[in-house]
């Protein structure tokens, strides 16, 4: 059973992502969707658990949810959702041959 973290939590942090780093998301999205390619124009983060975020991606015009699970494996502490973004982002910026912003 995956971790579930509480409500204030979730929502703190996809507050954050969509606001704050939109185009992260559409990057984790074009990197980690199945025949991923830039037909993806949109990507929101709609949830995440102990074993990964979902996105909800739009293709062609058509929406559907992106599960990407987190590259370190399952997690329990808030400040590991961090961590895990962090690394998806990352390998999202390498999959696509981006070059990665510094993380503060």
């Amino acid at each position: 059973m995956s971790h579930i973290f509480e409500d204030d939590v979730v929502s703190a942090v996809l507050h954050h992502m969509n606001e704050d780093h939109a185009e992260d998301n559409l990057l984790i999205a074009r990197a980690f969707a199945s025949a991923s390619d830039f037909k993806i124009t949109a990507a929101v983060m709609l949830d995440f658990d102990g074993n990964g975020g979902v996105w909800q991606i739009t293709r062609v015009g058509i929406p559907e949810e992106l599960d990407v699970p987190w590259l370190g494996g399952p997690i329990t502490e808030r400040s590991a959702v961090r961590r895990e973004v962090v690394a998806l982002y990352d390998a999202a910026c390498e999959r696509l041959g981006v070059t990665p912003r510094p993380h503060a």
